[in-house]
């Protein structure tokens, strides 16, 4: 594997339910410390492309490699444990938890104690444990948010909230992180605030692929950008290339009037 290569390359994934084509014939690949935008209308696959990858959903037929090998039909655990994590169009924080509580559950895909050790709190598990938290705070440092460490999560400001999702995701020292809709339901300044912390993720070496409907935030964060449209790629590009095709324009972003 060259330090070149794509970190991921989809080839012709397609996803059928039924009759119904999701996703058809998407091929694209995104570069290591690159941050990838996805975008397109309601209900042109975005959000089944990022389950395929993840592994929540399986495709019809189509590769995904992932840092050099095939994860094509790999179940969900397996992915996360290779090296991607996600969020999702819904804050899925346990609300009534600290938030450092919520990132220690994100880190449990990089734990090694056993059932046994963790009952009897044998001393191998208590290392870890003390590990664990260790990490979370220093997580928290980097991204700023360690002020925020005892919070109970469902207190937190939204834009927080969304914020903590993020680190949790990254509790589990992904290569890829997938960010579904991440400023939904922000206003302006929030939005603005997590463009600059989705750059902040990037600077701690992480690629990222991100499902987003705000243009401006896209622009502001996007090395390229994947347009879908009805489950079919017909657009790549700079955000600015993707903003200025006339397929875009037709298909998400509107027709101007005359």
């Amino acid at each position: 594997m060259t330090p070149d290569a794509p970190l991921l390359q989809l080839s012709s994934v397609t996803k059928h339910y039924g009759g119904l084509a999701a996703l058809n014939q998407v091929s694209f690949e995104i570069a290591r410390g690159d941050i990838m935008g996805l975008i397109g209308p309601n209900g042109a696959g975005k959000t089944t492309l990022l389950n395929v990858i993840s592994g929540l959903a399986q495709e019809t037929s189509g590769t995904v490699l992932f840092n050099g090998g095939d994860i094509t039909s790999l179940p969900a655990h397996r992915i996360a444990s290779l090296g991607i994590a996600r969020t999702y169009q819904n804050i899925r924080l346990f609300n009534e938890m600290t938030v450092e509580q919520n990132l220690l559950l994100g880190r449990h895909t990089r734990t090694r104690s056993g059932m046994a050790s963790s009952l009897l709190l044998l001393p191998r598990q208590r290392r870890e444990e003390r590990q664990l938290r260790d990490d979370t705070a220093a997580l928290l440092q980097r991204m700023d948010m360690l002020a925020r460490r005892d919070a109970i999560a469902g207190e937190l400001a939204y834009g927080d909230q969304r914020r903590i999702e993020i680190i949790r995701a990254l509790a589990a020292d992904p290569l890829l992180l997938l960010l579904d809709e991440p400023s939904a339901g922000m206003n302006e300044s929030e939005t603005e605030q997590l463009g600059r912390f989705i750059l902040d993720v990037r600077n701690q070496g992480v690629t990222i692929l991100i499902i987003e409907h705000d243009m401006n935030l896209i622009s502001q964060v996007c090395d390229q950008v994947v347009v879908l449209n009805f489950g079919e790629v017909i657009s790549q590009g700079t955000p600015q290339q993707v903003q200025s095709d006339p397929l875009v324009i037709e298909a998400y972003l509107g027709q101007e009037e005359d």
